[in-house]
């Protein structure tokens, strides 16, 4: 049975439901994976999306609206962008039905689904579910960061010299960093999510995409990465918002407050904005 809205708002409660409704979306895609699923290019350089990642949304579409109607909804899937209701709306569902899609195409069990509820511009309970690798991550706005159960906190590394950095190659061209190239240790994965998810458990130290970026592919990951103890701002060192009518920001970074500085001095920001991360609270 469908669970009532909560009220007040009640963001444990929305983590729960998150957390039930990426199990049944990994179900539903691991139904698909392996298979010669129907696909489509999306056009424009959006990429390719397959059936399963049409499936998955209907599913989460249904779930998600049947125990919280007065949520807004903003999904890669839906035809949520220009949907003004989102915008007015109290709280409102962030969703990336599959996140790397191509990786889930080719046969690579890296993919993701994505899930946060944003309040006010700032996600305030989000889950990264990878379904064929067993992980789950979880955050919730000012309370922490896990993976299972397990709580998350991010690397120690204080210096960016030989950093263990996610970044898709072409960010490390030197023509972005004015303040000269870091001279780091690259690593990549297809998932931004997943991505993200791995600075919040200190896998990596660092996180740069200097594109800009979806909120449906940023914004659960970016809580679980900020709760873990991540400084989290777009390419400009500004903070992220959530939510807003365009939906995307301008690219991310995302480090420990002392990788973080240097990355910013090294992208030609020697005076960045303080950041703040994505519960709203300065770092």
């Amino acid at each position: 049975m469908p669970v009532p809205d909560p009220a007040p708002l009640d963001p444990a409660a929305d983590l729960a439901l998150l957390t039930d409704a990426a199990a049944g979306a990994g179900a539903i895609a691991a139904r698909h994976f392996g298979t010669r699923v129907k696909q489509w290019d999306k056009g424009g350089g959006q990429g390719p999306v397959t059936a399963a990642d049409l499936e998955v949304n209907a599913y989460l579409h249904d779930r998600l609206a049947a125990a919280r109607p007065g949520y807004g909804w903003l999904s890669e899937e839906s035809d949520s962008l220009s949907d003004p209701a989102r915008l007015s709306a109290a709280a409102t569902f962030v969703i990336d039905p599959i996140d790397g899609t191509r990786a889930f195409l080719e046969g690579q069990k890296s993919f993701a689904h994505a899930l946060a509820v944003v309040v006010a511009g700032r996600p305030v309970a989000a889950v990264v579910h990878l379904p064929l690798l067993n992980l789950t991550y979880r955050a919730i706005a000012g309370q922490g960061a896990w993976l299972g159960d397990r709580p998350l906190t991010v690397s120690p590394r204080g210096v960016l010299t030989g950093a263990r950095v996610l970044a898709a190659r072409p960010m490390l061209e030197p023509r972005h960093w004015p303040g000269g190239l870091p001279l780091v240790e690259r690593h990549f994965r297809p998932s931004l999510a997943w991505r993200l998810a791995l600075i919040g458990e200190g896998r990596f130290d660092a996180m740069i995409t200097l594109r800009d970026a979806w909120d449906w592919d940023i914004a659960a990951a970016a809580l679980i990465a900020a709760e873990a103890g991540a400084q989290i701002t777009d390419r400009h060192g500004a903070p992220l918002a959530f939510n807003t009518p365009a939906a995307r920001n301008a690219g991310v970074l995302a480090a420990p407050a002392p990788l973080h500085a240097g990355l910013l001095q090294a992208l030609g920001l020697e005076n960045p904005a303080p950041p703040v991360s994505p519960t709203g609270r300065a770092r």
